[in-house]
């Protein structure tokens, strides 16, 4: 079982978003970066399925210099190779984006034979396009299926299972080469441990640079929603609080 695992180097959203005044940027000065919470999870399930079944596991994302930093983090937790389009920092869209990593995938796969599924996340924390992924499957002309929450790998096919609303599922049978997105939940990544951290320093990172290209996409800006505001009512302090915390209480039902 051959895998291939496209990761995107996105700003840590755990806290606040801040944009470049010309609000084409998120301002990044103050923000580690991460790879999405689904491709986390996309990792873990390339490296479950080949400890399961044996293979080989390959780790590629489009982006700078610096995202190397999360390809080692998926090496150290068990993924063997890893391939960096690299880029000047530009945001490349999500056309532009599939059409670079779909012919990276052929040179690939000339070189080292084809992969028998490629996995994405379900879209990227940042911009949430969920184009990626599908792009790259019908530019290869394989099936796909988004939205994955269970997989089973069988001899020459993949059972993608997705949520369906209301308790029910629905599970498609894809014959193998394939790609799937998969969600968050599917399983728990596990945390690199010091050892997977140490080997995957020492391994190399395939790295080409992509000429940019724009997909036909422009992005005019960006723009953060509103933040909720919420007030706090003091009822007091000390003893004297009490009588109007019962009085709270009786006015939304807590005591009767």
């Amino acid at each position: 079982m051959n895998i291939l695992v496209c990761v995107k180097r996105v700003p840590q959203t755990g806290g606040r978003i801040v944009l470049t005044p010309d609000g084409q940027e998120i301002d990044t000065r103050y923000l580690g970066f991460t790879i999405s919470p689904h491709e986390e999870c996309g990792v873990e399930e390339a490296v479950r399925i080949v400890e399961r079944l044996a293979g080989s596991t390959t780790v590629l994302t489009l982006g700078p210099a610096e995202a190397e930093e999360q390809l080692r983090d998926a090496m150290a937790i068990g993924i063997e190779r890893a391939i960096l389009l690299e880029t000047d920092g530009r945001e490349w869209d999500p056309v532009a984006t599939a059409e670079a990593i779909a012919s990276a995938i052929r040179d690939d796969e000339a070189a080292h034979g084809p992969y028998d599924l490629i996995l994405f996340g379900n879209e990227s924390a940042d911009t949430g396009g969920f184009q990626v992924g599908i792009r790259v499957a019908a530019a290869l002309d394989r099936p796909m299926v988004t939205g994955v929450k269970g997989l089973e790998v069988g001899d020459g096919f993949v059972v993608a299972r997705r949520e369906a609303g209301g308790g029910r599922w629905d599970a498609f049978e894809l014959d193998l080469p394939a790609v799937l997105s998969v969600k968050e939940g599917i399983n728990l990544p596990r945390y690199p441990s010091v050892p997977g951290r140490l080997r995957a320093k020492r391994k190399e990172i395939t790295r080409t640079s992509p000429e940019w290209r724009s997909g036909g996409l422009e992005k005019v800006g960006l723009r953060l929603p509103e933040e909720q505001r919420t007030a706090a009512d003091v009822l007091g302090s000390g003893p004297e609080a009490a009588p109007a915390v019962v009085d709270l209480l009786e006015r939304i039902g807590v005591l009767r």
